[in-house]
């Protein structure tokens, strides 16, 4: 009789206990998300090589493929050619000027010469005024040369410029990963013509989490930014349970979205809350999760 009624007492007391688990709920429901990036062409083309799958994971810098630059670098020839021309038009510009300069810096060192002969009454008046001539024209048709070297100089310009543009083209004409983080959707392949904005991929940092869930105004005295949560997924018959810290509370109000409950609950007035949570690679964009405040939470 003892015994059972020992059985029937610990059945009771496992009973309430478990009654007790039962009405515990979360202090918020959501669902996983990640900043997830669509990676675009920046050129026109065919695409020439193209290695990537959907699931591999990628490292920021690595090099994916190319789209076609073959007429980018017919381009690239023919502005180095005109450069090149244009370059040796305005060396022959230059080297007649610098002849120039050279005979004028000669007239004024006569002149000064003669000057100083002149109150020495060593030299006329007559010679002064001819190499005071002599400089005009100099200065003349050095100022004539540059007027003529201005167009040539704007034309290298204009072709650096270009040169440019077309080394970036170029450049962007290379598929780079910009971002480390898996591969979740591809939306070209190679040997398939391109253009500019196409989207080529999707990808997105899976190392790190986003729960987003949804809290009543009356709950936000019990969070605050850089708090620790508990974060639990459903595993098997148990739950497993995450380290989350709070990053962002909405600053306003908003109507719950329509994933989450019951009708009733989705016309109620409630603040969005991001948790940050690091993946061990079983947490999926969209999975539900529930967030517990640890003084509440029991692991």
């Amino acid at each position: 009789m003892k015994k059972i009624n020992y059985i029937l007492g610990l059945s009771l007391i496992t009973s309430l206990f478990s009654c007790t688990n039962s009405n515990e709920k979360a202090d918020g429901y959501g669902n996983f998300e990640a900043t997830e990036i669509t990676i675009s062409a920046e050129s026109n083309g065919k695409i020439m090589q193209f290695d990537l799958e959907e699931g591999d994971l990628l490292d920021k810098g690595a090099f994916i493929g190319y789209i076609d630059t073959i007429q980018l670098v017919y381009n690239q020839y023919v502005l180095e050619v005109s450069k090149s021309l244009a370059s040796s038009k305005s060396k022959g510009v230059l080297s007649q000027i610098n002849v120039l300069k050279a005979k004028l810096k000669t007239a004024n060192i006569n002149k000064t010469r003669v000057e100083n002969l002149i109150e020495d009454n060593a030299a006329t008046q007559k010679q002064l005024d001819d190499l005071q001539g002599e400089i005009n024209v100099l200065e003349q048709q050095i100022k004539s040369i540059e007027v003529q070297n201005t167009p040539v100089i704007n034309e290298l310009k204009s072709l650096d410029i270009q040169l440019k543009k077309n080394l970036d083209q170029i450049q962007k004409s290379k598929i780079i990963n910009p971002v480390q983080g898996t591969v979740l959707t591809k939306y070209a392949e190679a040997n398939e013509v391109t253009s500019f904005g196409k989207p080529l991929y999707k990808i997105a940092d899976l190392k790190s989490m986003q729960l987003r869930v949804y809290v009543s105004e009356t709950q936000l005295a019990n969070i605050k930014i850089g708090q620790e949560v508990s974060v639990k997924i459903d595993q098997a018959e148990n739950m497993k349970t995450f380290k989350g810290t709070i990053r962002w509370i909405a600053s306003e109000a908003e109507f719950t979205p329509k994933i989450i409950q019951t009708k009733e609950e989705r016309v109620a007035l409630v603040y969005g809350v991001k948790i940050a949570v690091q993946n061990d690679g079983s947490l999926k964009i969209g999975m539900p999760a529930e967030m517990w405040i640890n003084n509440n939470s029991n692991d």
